[in-house]
């Protein structure tokens, strides 16, 4: 029988396409537990693979033959190992190349919708980390909002599109993973900007992201506009693009809202969060649609694969934009939060620009889903 490698991105393409998969996970269980690929039709063995030296005759019986069976491990290797075993003992078999390691860095750019005059709004998706960058493409130019690390990604869909980068954002100081922003801005002459009150303690220079700053990307006047949002930072900040889109950051997302513990203020920064969710977004008009900075559960994807809906709907129907009574608000915020996102003292320090952690150290400190939200 043969052993087949399975690519991050065809693994993407399965998801979004809701086909079937059958995942073999060879890590330890406690690291299974916390992090996995998720999928709509994926079904899972655990399996840790000390445990599969001796052989793979006990499991064979437990792996499907109507749906491919994928072997995953953390980096490659042992799932390599166990894929031939089970070839060996009659039944074709895939693994992940790179492992869970290069389902973490994946991005799937997919296009969210057009913008005035033949202009484009792309999301790109890091399915394997629920990570949400953005680029708005417009008559020759383009703006990056919340980039993740891998800046090659940007630029060459930039190059693709034969646009320029004229203009990278990031909402806030994030905390859950690498920002890309300052280094893309560098690569390619990009005007950086960031929100002051996040970056008092930077060591880099950057444009100021203020309320209600106005930066036009294209001949077509497209409006990236600022809307100073506090809660889940004290420097979040909001876009409505193209009087159409409205990038949230991590402030409220499809299904939940934003956590405001990240820097160790959440009793401090929970009033302002209300105060963005509950005033200042519900003066906005309910038809912009809703573009987050990251999604918590495969089931907020749409059936395109984007992570996109409508604010009033999110208004009827989030759980977060309906608790009447402040101090139960207060309770659900400061009471529900999910375990700290893994490294995220250090990835801020990266994103302040005092740390300068190689490749490797950086891929460590991302491992694990984001927990950007209250449950």
């Amino acid at each position: 029988m043969t052993i087949i490698k399975m690519t991050a991105a065809q693994v993407a393409r399965k998801l979004i396409e809701k086909q079937p998969l059958f995942i073999l996970d060879v890590r330890n269980t406690d690291a299974y537990d916390d992090w996995k690929i998720e999928g709509h039709n994926f079904e899972y063995l655990n399996i840790p693979y000390f445990d599969l030296l001796d052989g793979v005759e006990e499991i064979i019986p437990k792996l499907p033959t109507d749906k491919d069976v994928l072997v995953v491990c953390a980096k490659e290797g042992s799932s390599v190992m166990v894929a031939e075993m089970v070839a060996e003992a009659g039944r074709d078999v895939f693994y992940l190349e790179g492992g869970m390691k290069s389902w973490s860095s994946y991005l799937e750019p997919i296009k969210v919708g057009d913008l005035t005059d033949g202009g484009e709004m792309y999301q790109f998706v890091r399915l394997g980390k629920g990570c949400l960058s953005y680029m708005v493409i417009s008559e020759g130019e383009a703006a990056i909002i919340d980039a993740v690390r891998f800046t090659e990604v940007f630029t060459n869909f930039a190059k693709e599109k034969n646009v320029e980068i004229k203009h990278v954002f990031d909402t806030h100081l994030h905390a859950d993973h690498i920002s890309g922003g300052r280094h893309i801005a560098e690569a390619t002459g990009a005007t950086y900007y960031l929100p002051p009150k996040d970056a008092e303690e930077v060591v880099f220079d950057y444009t100021p992201l203020e309320d209600g700053l106005t930066v036009k990307v294209g001949a077509s006047q497209i409006e990236v506009g600022a809307l100073y949002s506090p809660g889940h930072t004290i420097g979040s900040t909001s876009f409505i693009v193209d009087s159409k889109y409205l990038l949230t950051g991590d402030i409220l997302f499809i299904d939940s809202i934003g956590r405001p513990d990240l820097a160790g203020l959440a009793e401090d920064w929970v009033g302002d969060l209300r105060e963005t969710l509950y005033r200042r977004y519900r003066e906005l008009v309910e038809d912009l649609i809703v573009l987050p900075a990251h999604f918590m559960i495969i089931e907020e994807l749409n059936e395109d694969g984007t992570v996109a809906k409508r604010l009033g709907d999110l208004f009827a129907e989030n759980h977060g934009l309906n608790i009447e009574s402040e101090e139960e608000f207060r309770h659900t915020v400061t009471d529900n939060l999910p375990p700290q996102p893994n490294a995220y003292q250090q990835i801020r320090q990266v994103n302040m620009g005092k740390i300068t952690p190689d490749n490797e150290e950086q891929t460590e400190m991302e491992i694990g889903p984001n927990r950007c939200a209250v449950r």
